[in-house]
């Protein structure tokens, strides 16, 4: 049926690295009950309401006959993915809880076989995704299955002896085989939740889908250690520095992916837009999820959220679609960069009429404008180049209005593929960061790589051993107020932070002892769970422009929970 001939990995991820912008789709049984069983409030994401309230799997079976969501429109559906600039949809075909929203001879556990409805789902959507030029995509947990003796993670119905080779080669890879066969080209396979499967497991899935549908593309939970073909960060967290390879960011609107009927924390289109554009910015794709009832509705909120979020998409698009992440190494304080071929794409959060400066970008400029702009009146602008410190600046000036209250994009076109300078430099505002992506690590005196977490950049440090380097430019001298960063850590639910560890800096011959103390709490929209902690280092200062450099040296860390959470130091100007 599908074309069996060698595809290339470029050729493979080119659609998809070009999309940018997805939609995820959580909807299943769970819709039901949508947050609460017996009665009451059950905790936690609602498609895990089985889970968390320990439903008996045959009593949780019972709700398939009453799922009949004669409100669906798979039209509809597409459309709303359409209008908010969306390129691909993801679905869940099979959840956690086992029930297929597809027809499946492997197990009549299914929406056309075990409900009132009886009608494929998954065809109606992937039918009109074929019509309105949006890439169909499927969810399928692989382990997870709390409907099946055999599958994992249902230790209150079943006996913990299981064999999951005969639940893979029994219900996964039919299932597997009817949803490659069964509804044309596929744009993806999003696996999940891989737990214990182990790698002679993992690439037997993987070698099933490459001999379907060789163009399909495989996402990045498959586990057992197995390549795939691009990676999904944790839920709801940003890296916090670019990544050059193929990456994904699943986030929520609110607080849950399934349907829940008292989730109301909506995340605002404002909010949504910027992290669209820093996520593009930082090389990632983004795929936003909505939770459709039990009706078979988009609940309206969602539903309005994504229109806003489209209605700048279809002035700002060209910012999104198509684009490579920032060439820049450092982050800027007033937003983000997209880049394409020869043009820089600002995204401009923090706006401020009059002189704008960006730092570091060599190329000579051939025009600035508005994008919001179809006229493209230029801006006037002025390049100037520090000698002392080697430093490019870029001056122009933005209207008294921004453009948008999101995020306002000015193009920048310069005479070729921009180049930009190497390291760390101050900030038009006089302000340093210094974050650990950045920093040379050494153990011992030796180079050694500390791994990031998942919580938006970082490190979990609990090794005093370990210590961090970094060289960067001061333009202006004076007085710094030294801001020290960690995060907050452990579940969605209950993050942990400790305090309490001793660390020193060193510039020159400046040295600070600090310890590590909850001065202030931030929210990071990064990471939605996990709060950025601030302590006041005290004040360095610098005599005069010219390179410097810091060293943080731990003295002492607690070990128990997290450790030293530690995420970037912040130098502030105090005149």
């Amino acid at each position: 049926m599908f074309s069996q001939t060698e595809i290339t990995q470029n050729e493979r991820m080119q659609w998809w690295r070009d999309a940018r912008f997805g939609l995820f789709i959580h909807w299943g049984l769970y819709a039901i009950p949508a947050g609460e069983w017996e009665e009451k409030e059950i905790p936690g994401i609602g498609e895990w309401i089985m889970k968390r309230a320990q439903i008996p799997a045959e009593k949780y079976r019972d709700l398939a006959n009453r799922f009949n969501p004669i409100k669906f429109n798979a039209h509809d559906f597409v459309l709303t993915a359409k209008n908010a600039g969306m390129k691909y949809i993801v679905i869940t075909s099979k959840h956690h809880d086992g029930f297929a929203m597809f027809k499946s001879e492997a197990s009549r556990y299914n929406i056309v076989d075990a409900t009132p409805y009886g009608k494929d789902i998954i065809k109606q959507l992937a039918d009109e995704c074929h019509r309105q030029g949006l890439k169909i995509c499927f969810y399928y947990s692989q382990s997870r299955d709390w409907n099946e003796p055999n599958g994992l993670d249902n230790d209150w119905d079943f006996p913990k002896e299981r064999d999951f080779q005969k639940y893979l080669d029994e219900k996964v890879k039919p299932q597997l085989t009817e949803l490659l066969t069964n509804y044309g080209p596929i744009g993806l396979i999003w696996f999940d939740t891989p737990m214990t499967i182990s790698q002679e497991q993992a690439q037997s899935l993987k070698d099933l889908v490459r001999k379907l549908q060789p163009k399909c593309i495989i996402s990045g939970r498959l586990g057992g250690g197995v390549q795939t073909d691009y990676i999904s960060t944790g839920d709801n967290v940003i890296p916090g520095n670019v990544d050059r390879s193929d990456w994904e960011v699943p986030a929520t609107l609110n607080n849950t992916w399934g349907f829940k009927k008292n989730d109301h924390n909506w995340k605002s289109s404002k909010d949504l837009t910027r992290l669209l554009f820093d996520i593009v910015s930082k090389g990632g794709n983004y795929l936003l999820n909505v939770g459709p009832d039990a009706e078979g509705k988009i609940p309206e909120a969602s539903v309005n959220i994504l229109t806003e979020v489209g209605n700048w998409m279809k002035i700002n698009r060209e910012a999104i679609y198509e684009t490579k992440a920032s060439p820049f190494q450092t982050e800027f304080n007033w937003g983000c960069v997209t880049q394409k071929d020869n043009k820089l794409h600002l995204g401009i959060f923090d706006w401020k009429k009059g002189d704008f400066y960006l730092e570091g970008l060599e190329n000579k400029v051939e025009k600035i404008y508005l994008l919001s702009d179809r006229t493209k009146n230029a801006l006037k602008f002025q390049q100037t180049f520090n000698k002392n410190i080697n430093h490019h600046r870029l001056n122009f000036q933005l209207p008294d209005k921004a453009p948008d209250n999101a995020v306002s994009v000015v193009v920048v076109e310069t005479d070729g593929i921009p180049k930009v300078e190497q390291g760390i430099y101050q900030q038009a505002d006089r302000s340093i960061t210094l974050s650990t992506f950045q920093a040379a690590t050494f153990k011992n005196g030796k180079s050694e790589e500390i791994k990031s977490t998942s919580r938006g950049g970082g490190v979990d440090l609990t090794d005093k051993n370990i210590q961090f380097s970094w060289n960067f430019n001061v333009e202006k001298k004076g007085n710094y107020k030294i801001d020290i960063v960690t995060t907050e850590t452990g579940s969605h639910g209950d993050p942990l932070w400790q305090g309490g560890h001793e660390i020193r800096i060193i510039s020159g011959n400046q040295t600070k002892d600090i310890v590590i103390e909850r001065d202030k709490d931030e929210y990071n929209p990064r990471t939605q769970y996990w709060k950025k902690i601030h302590t006041n280092g005290g004040v360095l200062r610098f005599d005069e422009p010219g390179q410097y450099k810091i060293e943080l040296i731990p003295v002492s860390i607690f070990k128990g929970k997290s450790g030293f959470t530690f995420q970037e130091i912040n130098l502030r100007p105090l005149e």
